[in-house]
C-alpha cells in the first residue's frame, strides 16, 4: 500500500477554552509516513489512543498489505480465503461498488497486469486475468478465478484513515486529522476552525484549498510512481493510460474518496460525473 502524497495540510495546536491542547503522533506504515493530531484529552487518554492506533494499523496490514504475510497475500496465494474479516469482506463490497459505477475502471484484479508491467512479463496474458465479475464474494469464503490476484492500493490507504477515526471515536476523541496517506478530519482544529489541506500536483503546484471537518480527501497523481520503462502506477483493467495527472475527491468515507480518486485518473469528464451520481456525498476538488 505504498503511494506518494499530493496533499498539504495545516495544523494549529493553540489552546481554546473548553478544548484542550493538541498532540501529535508519527508513524510508518502501509510503506508510507503516517501522521495523527488530535484535539482535547488528558495526556493518559492521549497515550492510550495512540496506542490503539498503533495496533490498529498493525490489524489492517495483517489484512491488506501486498508486502506481508496478510489476508490479502494468501487469498492471492491461495485463490480463495475460507471465512474473511467482516472489514475484509465490507472492503471488498465497496470496491464492487465503486468498480460498477465508474465502469469497470476501479478493478482490484488489475494486479497481475501491474506486475506484468513492472517487471516486463507477458502483458497479454495478464490482461486476460483481469477482471473483477470473476470474484465470488460471501461471508464463506473470497473466491478468485485461476491466475487472479488482487491489489487494494487503491483503496486501502483510505479504508485504513476510516478505522483509524473509528478507533478514536470509540476512545472518545472527536477533533482529529487522520493523515494514513490519505485524509480522515474529525470536528474541529483546536482553534475551533475547520482543519485544511492543500491539493498539490507531482510538481508541487497548488491546485485547491479545501476546509474539513468530519469529512475525507483523497488524491491520485498516477505519475508520482512509476513502473517499469515509466509507466505510470495507476493502470486501466486493459492497461489503459490514465487521462489526468492529478485528482482529487471528498467524501465521508476516506475509503470511497481513495477509490474514486484511483478512478477518476482513467475517466473522462462525463464519466466522472455519472459515477458521482452514484455516490451523492463525494464530490470531485480538483482535476488537472
Amino acid at each position: 500500500m505504498s503511494r506518494r502524497r499530493f496533499l498539504s495540510l495545516t495544523a494549529v495546536a493553540a489552546l481554546v477554552p473548553g478544548r484542550g491542547q493538541a498532540a501529535d503522533w508519527r508513524g510508518i506504515g502501509f510503506g508510507a509516513a503516517l501522521s495523527l493530531r488530535l484535539v482535547g484529552g488528558a495526556p493518559r487518554q492521549t497515550a492510550r489512543a495512540f496506542r490503539k492506533v498503533e495496533q490498529e494499523i498493525a490489524r489492517i496490514e495483517a489484512t491488506a498489505s501486498l508486502h506481508r504475510d496478510s489476508a490479502l497475500t494468501r487469498l492471492n496465494r491461495d485463490g480463495h480465503l475460507s471465512h474473511p474479516d467482516t472489514g475484509f469482506l465490507a472492503l471488498l463490497a465497496l470496491a464492487g461498488q465503486v468498480h460498477h459505477a465508474t465502469g469497470g475502471a476501479f478493478d482490484p484484479t488489475v494486479q497481475p497486469l501491474f506486475l506484468a508491467t513492472a517487471t516486463g512479463g507477458d502483458l497479454a496474458a495478464a490482461r486476460a486475468l483481469v477482471g473483477w465479475q470473476s470474484v465470488i464474494l460471501d461471508a464463506q469464503e473470497v473466491r478468485l478465478a485461476p491466475g487472479q490476484a488482487l491489489t487494494l492500493n487503491g483503496i486501502a490507504q483510505g479504508w485504513a484513515a476510516d478505522r483509524i477515526a473509528a478507533v478514536l471515536r470509540a476512545e472518545g476523541f472527536d477533533h482529529a486529522l487522520i493523515d494514513m496517506g490519505e485524509v480522515q478530519a474529525l470536528g474541529r482544529r483546536a482553534d475551533g476552525l475547520p482543519w485544511q489541506a492543500r491539493v498539490l500536483t507531482p510538481e508541487g503546484r497548488a491546485l485547491a484549498d479545501l476546509p474539513l471537518s468530519d469529512r475525507a480527501l483523497a488524491t491520485s497523481a498516477p505519475r508520482g510512481t512509476l513502473i517499469g520503462a515509466g509507466v505510470p502506477h495507476i493502470l486501466g483493467p486493459q492497461g489503459q493510460p490514465p487521462l489526468w495527472s492529478t485528482v482529487s475527491v471528498s467524501a465521508p468515507s476516506a475509503a470511497l474518496a481513495d477509490a474514486l480518486s484511483t478512478a477518476f485518473t482513467l475517466l473522462d469528464r462525463p464519466a466522472i460525473d455519472a459515477a458521482l451520481a452514484a455516490f451523492p456525498q463525494a464530490s470531485l476538488v480538483a482535476l488537472a
